[in-house]
């Protein structure tokens, strides 16, 4: 057993910088096939930094206070999404394969606070996460592969024609 409280949870951000505060509760409670990452956005402010998808992975937000926009798509298109609110006390369920982004419209006047649950692992393989960007080669939105590099930092290499993207 190990018991451990939010605050107490040292802070971990995106290489991306989309988010101010964001807690990997699974690495402190030493989870192996379920993740739990605590979350406050401030408005403007993503979960994860953009549209994107976990080929192996299902993944469950709680909205604990706010509301949070989540933009969901079937396809690696932003321009094919769907937007759904949710608010206090909801959740949604994103499965392996469902491109989503969810953030804090820069509108809002409170932070969200939440929970993103993941799995059947703790952490990403990031070989199954594919992101949607545009591509400087070919010219158009693209999904791409994502890496995590040795200096921690992402590499997004698209699918289409190989270009690397690195932040």
């Amino acid at each position: 057993m190990r018991k451990v409280a939010i605050d107490e949870v040292d802070i971990e951000l995106s290489p991306l910088g989309v988010h101010s505060v964001r807690r990997p509760v699974s690495d402190a409670l030493g989870t192996e096939h379920f993740a739990m990452n605590y979350f406050e956005l401030e408005p403007g402010e993503s979960f994860s930094g953009g549209l994107h998808t976990h080929h192996d992975q299902e993944e469950v937000f709680y909205v604990q206070s706010g509301e949070a926009t989540f933009e969901v798509a079937d396809e690696p298109d932003s321009g094919a999404t769907e937007t759904v609110s949710v608010g206090a006390g909801e959740v949604i369920r994103f499965p392996p394969g469902q491109y989503q982004e969810g953030s804090n419209d820069a509108d809002n006047d409170e932070p969200i606070v939440g929970f993103a649950f993941g799995a059947p692992a703790s952490k990403h393989d990031w070989e199954e996460i594919e992101s949607v960007l545009h591509c400087s080669e070919c010219g158009e939105e693209t999904g791409h592969g994502l890496s995590l590099t040795d200096d921690n930092s992402f590499e997004f290499d698209c699918n289409e024609c190989g270009n690397v993207l690195s932040f």
